[in-house]
């Protein structure tokens, strides 16, 4: 009674068995077998240098490829990658000033083949806002980020200010969060941008406004007396908007350059005194504003401010 073989292998060596017993030519069975002579040669070969072993059934996938990328270029990739910590987006444009075209999806995977993705534990819930374009001082948006580190025991506030047409960043660090520094930043922002400002936008923290704290306790809730700050926007004539409360997606621009900030500035710099954080703040600033940005198609701020 025959029975069936149960795998490929036992297949393989039924039919190259009376071969190998000296039964049959090799051209005479090829006659017969379903498979090619080309197939048999190759059996009798894997079954004699193998034995069983040498009749698994191999992988086709080509060893090399000629489309890979150099490995110079993955080299440098992965060294852009470490050392900037750019998207695929930016590190393709990088590239590209440097004489080498290669698509960002490639190097997405090359970073991803490498581990260097950010791992996030929880799924990132994306909202659709309808962006407007807008032209450059149309709105600035405002935020305080405190420093993350105390010097010398003292804590110290940075004030951003940047434009959402062109990006372009205004940073200044004081040594208080208070109306005073505010309104001092206001001033300096109006007196060192190329533009007009047209329009500011801030949340609600108490250094930009008490509309929702100072108007409750005024002594005349239907004439309250204004803010330090709505005062000087309201003496330079540039309209004062404020996001909702607890909707800091609606300050986006601002939000996404602090982590850029605390990512690229203050996990990667010591400072020995306020004096040497203002310093670092300057250069991180002109940095800033000559670093490549995706929502600008690869433009810098100040590229984006000569358009």
């Amino acid at each position: 009674m025959k029975t069936m073989p149960k795998s490929t292998k036992e297949e393989k060596l039924r039919w190259i068995k009376p071969i190998l017993e000296g039964s049959v030519l090799i051209k005479d069975m090829a006659k017969v077998c379903p498979f090619s002579l080309r197939s048999l040669k190759y059996w009798l070969h894997g079954y004699r240098a193998y034995g069983q072993e040498g009749l698994e059934n191999k992988s086709t996938r080509p060893k090399t490829n000629p489309r890979e990328t150099p490995i110079r270029i993955k080299e440098r990739i992965i060294e852009l990658r470490k050392k900037k910590k750019q998207c695929s987006r930016k590190i393709q444009w990088d590239l590209k000033d440097e004489g080498t075209k290669i698509h960002y999806q490639t190097i997405q995977k090359i970073i991803k083949a490498e581990g260097l993705t950010r791992k996030y534990r929880t799924r990132k819930i994306k909202y659709n806002y309808v962006r407007i374009p807008l032209k450059r001082g149309e709105l600035v948006e405002l935020d305080v980020k405190f420093v993350p580190e105390r010097i010398d025991g003292r804590r110290y506030y940075q004030f951003t200010a940047i434009d959402c047409a062109t990006r372009w960043r205004c940073l200044k660090a004081y040594e208080n969060a208070d109306n005073a520094s505010a309104v001092a930043f206001l001033k300096k922002l109006m007196s060192i941008a190329d533009f007009k400002i047209l329009a500011v936008k801030t949340d609600n923290g108490s250094c930009f406004t008490n509309r929702y704290t100072g108007y409750n306790k005024s002594t005349d809730p239907l004439n309250p007396r204004l803010h330090a700050f709505d005062v000087l926007c309201n003496k330079l004539g540039v309209p004062h908007y404020l996001i909702d409360p607890g909707k800091p997606q609606q300050n986006a621009f601002v939000e996404r350059s602090h982590r850029t900030d605390q990512e690229k500035f203050y996990e990667e710099n010591k400072f020995k005194s306020f004096e040497d954080l203002k310093d670092k703040l300057r250069l991180w600033n002109m940095e800033y504003n000559d670093t490549k940005h995706c929502g600008l198609n690869g433009l810098t701020p100040n590229q984006a401010l000569r358009l």
